[in-house]
């Protein structure tokens, strides 16, 4: 069930700062799907998923690959509850933005060890499916 961007509901914004685990889905060139585990953080003003990576990673590679990004999901679930989170993701190592990506893992599961080659992977989202 697609959700209201603009309303998504006190149960979906408790879920999605609750801590819970999530796979980020992008499509590679060939159109199969990479499929890895992540943490992200969701600005809901924004309409941003963030991820942090590290430059070399695959899911970097994938997301910088495309100019105008790639296709990509991120899907949380806790029992019956889950969420899908759907968009194009780009990744930047602009420092404003990773610091940003950094904030929101850290306030949504803990502070990341340090890496010079950090990166963030931002998710423009255009839906939102789910149940919480």
């Amino acid at each position: 069930m697609a959700l209201d961007l603009d309303d998504l509901g006190a149960a979906v914004e408790t879920f999605l700062v609750e801590r819970h685990l999530a796979t980020l889905t992008l499509v590679r060139p060939d159109g199969t799907p990479h499929v890895t585990p992540v943490g992200f953080s969701y600005d809901a003003e924004a309409r941003l998923a963030r991820i942090i990576t590290w430059a070399g990673s695959r899911k970097a590679r994938l997301a910088a690959s495309a100019p105008a990004g790639v296709a990509a999901a991120v899907t949380q679930v806790d029992g019956g509850r889950w969420l899908t989170v759907e968009g194009v993701a780009t990744c930047t190592d602009d420092p404003e933005r990773v610091a940003a990506a950094v904030a929101g893992y850290t306030a949504r599961y803990r502070e990341p060890k340090a890496r010079d080659d950090r990166v963030a992977i931002e998710l423009a989202v255009t839906r939102i499916m789910g149940r919480a």
